[in-house]
């Protein structure tokens, strides 16, 4: 048994303990939380830390197979050209691919990350996943925008999710993006949603160029798929419609569906996705240090805040991210938005990344009979409750 306690703990709900006391069954399940009011005795049993407790972070969003590619693409090149990098050289080594798997593994954990919602594209990080003390739900992402593949793509994916679970690794099959699946595709991945009831998720609103493609059939996106990729695209109708109206739909509304990235989400969309499905299995997972990496942009962070949108933090991938920290994901959004409290954005960090997840019966807030890793922030400012570009995050448990 371990008891702690620092200036502040904060619980992932919205409640704050000044010098509380969590008492830690020796797995680091919480026995109990002791709401000392401040007054706070010395004493041998309790370890004291400096600076604020709060519970271990959730990865919502990352791409594990990708950490081989770590600086290996300039900045503020544009999402499309980012596209065509990925394409020319995520090709290698599959020895190289997991050993780079293994050691972002290590980095995440040391950065107080406790569980990861991680896209795969194939099984080279599987075995990473499977010695790793963080806890991860794969998406395993289906790719094929020719009608003409859906059947062979969905196999390749559920070959790739058949061996996860053989490995004892939790995972869903999923839509990579608007851009790069069929309606055929969609069609069979909500099938196997439906049956299986598991979480999924889509890389959406990422950039102006998807919408274009459906709007109108031309753009970037076009030219990158006939030019980069060889896809043919004569057989694709524009819907006259943004990518989220048009593709939405095609997945079911019963399982949690995260939302990823959302750059150029608008209100509009936001009314549209309520008019086809519950905000309350709905998640909206922000990158921003991907998104400054990539495009120089971040997304419109006050509009999901006004429709009291669930929000979670990813850190992408090394391709397009100089780290996999949730906290400097959180400093970044709170340079630019200093408006939100600590307490708000701490729970985008844990208890809802765990929700979406569905492992809050563990993870995401400090609670009895949760073990849900313990985090130390030091150089914080108390008063304000706010983090300092110098905050340094220590994992406690």
């Amino acid at each position: 048994m371990r008891k702690i306690s620092a200036h502040l703990i904060l619980d992932g709900l919205g409640h704050c303990y000044t010098k509380g006391i969590v008492t830690l069954d020796w797995d680091g399940t919480i026995l109990n939380i002791e709401d000392t009011g401040g007054a706070l005795r010395e004493s041998a049993e309790v370890e004291f830390f400096s600076g604020m407790l709060v519970p271990g972070f959730i990865n919502a969003h990352c791409h594990l197979e990708l950490s081989h590619m770590h600086n290996t693409f300039p900045e503020s090149a544009g999402f499309v050209p980012f596209l065509k990098k990925v394409v020319e050289t995520r090709a290698s080594e599959p020895e190289y691919i997991s050993e780079a798997a293994e050691k972002a593994d290590i980095l995440m954990y040391k950065n107080g990350i406790v569980a990861v919602g991680d896209i795969a594209n194939g099984t080279t990080a599987f075995e990473a996943k499977k010695n790793s003390s963080i806890y991860y739900f794969t998406f395993l992402e289906t790719l094929g925008f020719n009608p003409g593949r859906s059947e062979k793509a969905f196999h390749w994916a559920d070959n790739c999710i058949k061996l996860a679970e053989s490995m004892g690794l939790k995972g869903s099959i999923v839509p990579h993006a608007p851009y790069s699946v069929s309606n055929q595709l969609f069609e069979a991945v909500a099938i196997e949603a439906t049956r299986s009831g598991l979480p999924i998720s889509i890389h959406s609103q990422e950039s102006l160029a998807e919408d274009d493609l459906y709007r109108t059939g031309s753009g970037e996106m076009v030219d990158h798929l006939r030019d980069n990729l060889g896809i043919e695209t004569s057989h694709f109708t524009p819907t006259g419609e943004s990518a989220l109206r048009s593709t939405l739909k095609l997945l079911p509304v019963e399982n949690h569906l995260l939302l990823v990235h959302n750059l150029f989400t608008t209100q509009s969309d936001l009314d549209y996705i309520s008019t086809v499905r519950k905000l309350s299995n709905t998640w909206f997972v922000l990158c921003p240090g991907s998104n400054l990496y990539i495009q120089n942009r971040l997304p419109n962070i006050d509009l999901f805040r006004r429709n009291e949108l669930q929000i979670c933090l990813g850190t992408d991938s090394l391709a397009s991210n100089h780290q996999l920290s949730i906290l400097e994901e959180m400093k970044i959004i709170q340079q630019a938005s200093p408006s939100i409290p600590l307490d708000e954005l701490l729970g985008w960090a844990t208890i809802h990344g765990a929700n979406a997840l569905g492992i809050s019966d563990w993870a995401g807030s400090i609670e009895i009979g949760k073990r849900p890793g313990i985090n130390l922030l030091t150089n914080v400012d108390f008063s304000e409750r706010k983090l300092f570009p110098g905050t340094r995050l220590k994992k406690i448990c």
